[in-house]
């Protein structure tokens, strides 16, 4: 079943996961995109201000975008984004987390240019095992309307 507009009223949607994060992933994804030392060298990390090997907060935001594409957005009507409001990180994503992403609808609207769509707006929050917050991000999907809606 295709989730369209209608099935994202404003409130609490779910949540998703968990997605296991391990030390070699870490060390991949910032060899290649983000090539700080706080993410590629122990020593070095652990002199840094996140005490420790951390992943890069562009890893966590692909980490989000995958558990949000895996547990909803690929079995919804939707047609892309028009960027993101806010990004923020909020603790450091170390090796060995397991993750959840929180899922909370902020606000549904019919577009006024094109009624046979919906903005949702989606607040994604990514926990650890332990419950911190490590990411929250704010972001407007476009989302087709059932058929008849208009």
């Amino acid at each position: 079943m295709t989730l369209t507009f209608e099935d994202f009223p404003p409130g609490r949607f779910g949540t998703f996961g968990p997605r296991h994060v391990t030390r070699d992933e870490i060390l991949a994804f910032a060899a290649e995109f983000d090539p700080q030392p706080m993410h590629l060298d122990e020593e070095a990390a652990g002199k840094s201000m996140l005490r420790g090997l951390s992943g890069s907060g562009w890893h966590l935001c692909s980490l989000m975008m995958r558990m949000m594409a895996d547990g909803f957005i690929t079995r919804a009507a939707s047609l892309g984004s028009p960027g993101v409001e806010e990004v923020r990180w909020l603790s450091p994503l170390r090796p060995g987390d397991d993750l959840m992403l929180d899922v909370e609808i902020v606000e549904a609207r019919t577009s006024k240019s094109r009624p046979e769509l919906g903005i949702v707006k989606f607040k994604c929050t990514v926990r650890n095992a332990r419950g911190d917050a490590l990411c929250e991000m704010t972001s407007p999907i476009l989302i087709k309307r059932r058929e008849g809606a208009v």
